[in-house]
């Protein structure tokens, strides 16, 4: 039985690399599903089942810290694990997301590798 995944972010091109660095990491993958921004990334929540979020911080129309307000607000969503995939190097802003629920931060650049251990470790505790 495979993952669901939901990758956020507003560059197409990140979404396939993160897509494709998940599939050569190895993790069971039964669904990608992607989102431009948090708002889409609510709607797909609405529509999908998901396991893992993954979602950058800086998008226009809804930040990834609006979706992860939302989410951790909402009674189903805020079960669900997220992870920050980003060029953020602030470790206050880091923290702080820590602190709101987010499981795990993976910088960009990214390596197959950080997924399958941030994703496979997240679930397989879940």
């Amino acid at each position: 039985m495979g993952y669901n995944i939901l990758i956020v972010d507003d560059s197409s091109i990140i979404r396939a690399a993160v897509k494709k660095a998940i599939e050569m990491s190895g993790l069971d993958v039964a669904a990608f599903h992607e989102a431009a921004n948090g708002k889409h990334a609510l709607e797909a929540l609405d529509q999908q089942w998901v396991d893992i979020v993954l979602t950058d911080i800086n998008m226009p129309e809804m930040s990834g810290v609006e979706l992860i307000e939302r989410m951790a607000a909402d009674d189903l969503l805020n079960k669900i694990p997220v992870v920050i995939v980003s060029t953020e190097r602030s470790r206050t802003r880091i923290e702080n997301l820590m602190a709101m629920g987010v499981r795990a931060y993976i910088k960009k650049p990214f390596r197959p590798e950080d997924f399958r251990d941030v994703i496979g470790g997240i679930l397989a505790g879940s």
